[in-house]
């Protein structure tokens, strides 16, 4: 036996089975599914004695009554992983980690008989056992998944359980070893910070308030609602993208839409506690929140304001000139918010923002208000076509000519026609030939767009 090495880690009391009629009662009401690996200790070192007798008989014995008693809890899914059960050692074998009975309903017996027939025979893989579980939870849209780790000891095959831990909950698996310990220092203690709750239990009283602990945590879902406040405080905002990063490590945790239920409140989400969370919320522009703590047993509220409106980008009757962008920027920035398509209302925060749109030439508008929860419509002439003809590829432009100044519109390089819409106004087409190598035989012609006609310029 590992003296100071070896935690006795679990359920080291008499388990009452009337604590889970309450549990019960709660779980039925919810029609989220709790799914809960337990991964069992059969290294050696779970032969040794402890107060009573032998650890691993203890630990059986406790473990069998819990799942009987779980057995008949609606939404409720368990399954068996172990390590140190197939190995003897020595050699070391830290491969010696297995799935035993995976999830399914009415799998009780099935738990309960592995675990009387099984013997303890090697090390102690906490790592690779909980790297491995992770693939022992199927695919499932509603579930909560957690791991209750049973061990009594320490990683044994430098293997990284934090690391491991962390991948985890950003695979939405919540890591619940509740590590009861006996008289531990704080050497011990620190060890499984990482990974979920420690308690330090010195006799069976606290041991019998710590199991309900245990239970309760487990059984019972952490939610949280978000709630998308309007310019008035209410949650009415929706159908938005969110990010969840675990704040830490600056993995992301989950993507998802902001619903609002049948009832029209923001519906309810389940997530670990353990875990400190930055939320973006993908706005334009994104609104981001740090420092998210979760109450664990309580239904936790996370508020961001994302008042929105939406701008739409519409021109005068007529032809709709598909494929023209909108370049829309904080109103006093020159970064890039979005880019925005013509006739496609997208919704903005509540704001001023500039635009640049990418017609021929280009409109700049500024100080566009978006109110709550209206259309603001910013509206554009309906363009010209100019039909350039040319006699051969060459070199040119097309100017644009406002208040004594003249700015390239378009490049001319074309064999023989050049077709560009153009907003309304008056336009000058240059053009030399390529084979032409005298300034004199550029030819200059001026032109004017209206809204709706076509024109035809020959550079011949």
């Amino acid at each position: 036996m590992k003296r100071l090495y070896k935690i006795f880690l679990l359920f080291l009391v008499v388990f009452n089975i009337s604590l889970f009629s309450s549990i019960d009662a709660q779980v039925k009401r919810s029609p989220l599914k709790t799914r809960i690996l337990f991964i069992f200790d059969e290294s050696y070192s779970m032969t040794g004695n402890w107060k009573t007798g032998r650890k691993i008989d203890i630990a059986k014995n406790l473990l069998i009554k819990m799942v009987d008693s779980l057995k008949n809890i609606d939404n409720l899914e368990m399954a068996l992983r172990m390590y140190g059960n197939k190995s003897k050692m020595p050699p070391q074998d830290c491969n010696d980690t297995h799935l035993e009975v995976p999830f399914s309903r009415n799998n009780a017996e099935q738990i309960k008989q592995k675990l009387k027939i099984t013997v303890p025979k090697g090390t102690t893989p906490i790592a690779r056992s909980l790297e491995e579980a992770g693939d022992d939870f199927p695919p499932c849209y509603n579930c909560r998944n957690i791991i209750i780790l049973i061990t009594d000891g320490k990683e044994e095959c430098k293997g990284d359980p934090c690391k491991i831990a962390l991948m985890l909950q950003n695979k939405g698996i919540t890591i619940k070893p509740f590590i009861i310990g006996i008289g531990l220092d704080v050497e011990f203690k620190n060890a499984f910070d990482c990974i979920g709750d420690f308690y330090n239990a010195t006799n069976e009283q606290q041991f019998a308030e710590i199991m309900k602990k245990v239970v309760k945590k487990s059984l019972y879902g952490t939610s949280a609602e978000i709630d998308l406040l309007d310019i008035t405080g209410k949650p009415t905002e929706t159908n938005v993208n969110i990010s969840l990063f675990n704040q830490k490590s600056g993995m992301l945790f989950k993507n998802f839409i902001h619903t609002l239920n049948y009832k029209g409140n923001p519906d309810t989400i389940v997530i670990p506690s353990s875990i400190t969370y930055k939320m973006k919320v993908h706005t334009i522009p994104p609104v981001v929140k740090k420092n998210i703590v979760i109450k664990e047993g309580k239904h936790n509220k996370i508020i961001a304001k994302t008042p929105q409106g939406k701008l739409n980008i519409i021109q005068e009757r007529g032809l709709e000139l598909k494929g023209v962008k909108c370049i829309v920027r904080q109103h006093g920035s020159m970064k890039t918010l979005h880019i925005q398509e013509m006739f496609q209302p997208i919704k903005y925060l509540v704001g001023t923002y500039d635009l640049e749109i990418l017609s021929k030439p280009r409109i700049y508008l500024k100080n566009i208000k978006i109110s709550q929860s209206k259309t603001t419509s910013v509206k554009i002439k309906q363009p010209g076509l100019v039909n350039i003809y040319l006699p051969s590829k060459g070199y040119g432009g097309i100017y644009k000519v406002k208040k004594g100044d003249v700015k390239l519109i378009e490049n001319i390089n074309q064999i023989t026609l050049k077709s560009v819409y153009l907003q309304p106004g008056h336009y000058i087409a240059v053009y030399r030939p390529e084979g032409m190598k005298t300034t004199a035989m550029s030819k200059e012609r001026n032109f004017i767009i209206k809204s709706g006609r076509s024109v035809n310029v020959s550079l011949r």
